[in-house]
């Protein structure tokens, strides 16, 4: 029907006016295309995205001011509709012109459907709102689905005129106006779209959580009571696990995943009674004990306050020790870290770590060979912290600090694998996958590596068929 479009339009418009406009008013010196320019302009970007959720937001950029000094630079949605005026002008401009083209009046318009990041930011939905009249624009379709469904309408009208057929034309909005049956129509199909993505997700979630509960217990064996699992239950799983990447269960209904999902729990549970009884009964112990140091914890804090007692020396600790009593400090809190993690106490090894992290920030005057022996405990560290967060199901906590590791040594093994688990359980499969094709570059026959590959590769492939499908 109509389909125009503008070269000065676009989201990376937005972060270049707001780089002219601090460059001019702060940072006159910033050269363009230089190091500092770069990461004005990624900063710019970050404002934008907090612009878009939030009516003021404030960034810090590093090493752009003066001296190579960070500098924190703020701004609001009005100030970005005031730098953007001739793009909201020939933004008002394009829609209007694609709905005379198209023949259409603002009255006649249903709905709208909104593709592209860019059209999130609030002065680009008002722009929107107001030349089409449509007072909720609709963010439910991705580029694809929109572009394909614009298509399958412009097949209904190759042999007509170039005017929309009178059987397409929407009745003028009314306060009481009924739907057409083409309205009916496409509400129908995209009920029917909904409901498929719906059940799509649903065996998604049920297909990884027996595969997540087949890890977990298998690598349970190695761990604390491990022994009481017994070797029927692991032939259960590596039957369960064929069964999963099989034409079986790729094919398989919602119903019969569920149902299989249900007949997993029973039988691992009935396989791995005694095993859970003794977990059960160490995590109750391990609360208790918890509770009892809790509350011992806060009588020793209640006393300390009422004797007028001072500060943790630990963790106000900014005096300039010297570097083979801060490397003891920094190894004590990492040795206390990995006893917890050993005993499951996931969250205040976690802790432990950050602390010994924090110390090795706090050596001073170091030379080559210190500065790499302290870089080796930072890696390591970072490693430990990205582990117990996945532990304790954050992946997000978990991906940075393998982003960490892999900053002081991107090409280590371990930390290209770490970082690929991270991924994997955020779905990010083809991250994943370059990670550890990196990783077994430099050990092609580390196991954990190659089987994780293997998992990624399905997932990818799992993926493949089911858009194929669709």
């Amino acid at each position: 029907l109509s389909c125009l479009r503008h070269k000065g339009l676009g989201a990376g418009v937005v972060d270049v006016r707001l780089w002219n406009h601090f460059q001019s008013t702060k940072l006159s010196d910033l050269i363009p295309n230089s190091r500092g320019g770069q990461r004005l302009l990624t900063g710019m970007t970050k404002l934008k995205q907090l612009l878009s959720q939030l009516p003021e937001g404030a960034v810090t950029v590093e090493n752009v001011g003066r001296n190579d000094t960070d500098i924190t630079l703020e701004a609001t949605r009005n100030l970005l509709v005031e730098l953007c005026a001739e793009e909201v002008q020939a933004l008002t401009t394009l829609v209007q012109q694609a709905m005379t083209t198209a023949g259409i009046a603002a009255n006649q318009l249903y709905s709208v459907e909104v593709v592209g990041g860019g059209c999130r930011m609030p002065w680009v939905k008002e722009v929107l709102e107001k030349a089409t009249q449509v007072a909720n624009l609709s963010y439910t379709l991705d580029d694809t689905s929109a572009a394909l469904g614009a298509t399958l309408l412009l097949a209904d009208f190759q042999n007509t005129p170039d005017r929309i057929p009178s059987t397409y034309l929407l009745a003028g909005r009314t306060a009481d106006a009924t739907p057409t049956e083409l309205q009916r129509t496409l509400r129908e199909s995209e009920q029917k779209m909904a409901t498929l993505d719906q059940q799509l997700l649903q065996r998604s979630a049920i297909l990884n959580q027996m595969e997540a509960r087949i890890l977990s217990l298998r690598s349970a064996k190695h761990q604390t009571h491990g022994q009481l699992l017994s070797n029927d239950l692991f032939t259960y799983l590596d039957t369960t696990e064929n069964w999963l990447f099989s034409v079986e269960a790729e094919e398989a209904g919602l119903d019969v995943l569920q149902a299989k999902w249900d007949e997993v729990q029973t039988k691992i549970q009935e396989l791995s009674l005694e095993y859970t009884q003794a977990m059960d009964a160490e995590r109750k112990a391990k609360e208790e004990e918890m509770e009892a140091e809790a509350k011992q914890a806060q009588l020793e804090r209640q006393g300390e306050e009422e004797a007028g007692g001072g500060m943790d020396e630990e963790d106000h600790d900014n005096r300039r020790l010297p570097k083979k009593r801060r490397m003891e400090i920094v190894l004590k809190n990492k040795k206390e870290g990995g006893e917890l993690f050993s005993d499951g106490n996931y969250k205040f090894a976690a802790a432990r770590y950050a602390k010994a992290l924090s110390h090795c920030a706090k050596f001073v005057d170091l030379g080559p060979d210190d500065l790499k022996e302290v870089n080796d405990v930072k890696l390591t560290l970072n490693l430990n912290l990205a582990l117990a967060y996945l532990k304790l199901e954050n992946p997000d906590q978990a991906l940075r600090y393998a982003n960490d590791a892999l900053a002081l040594d991107e090409n280590h093994t371990k930390a290209l694998y770490r970082r690929a688990s991270v991924y994997y359980e955020k779905k990010n499969w083809e991250a994943a996958s370059k990670d550890l094709k990196k990783a077994l570059k430099d050990a092609p026959e580390d196991k954990a590596i190659q089987k994780l590959q293997e998992k990624v590769d399905a997932q990818i492939k799992r993926q493949k068929l089911k858009e194929k499908k669709m």
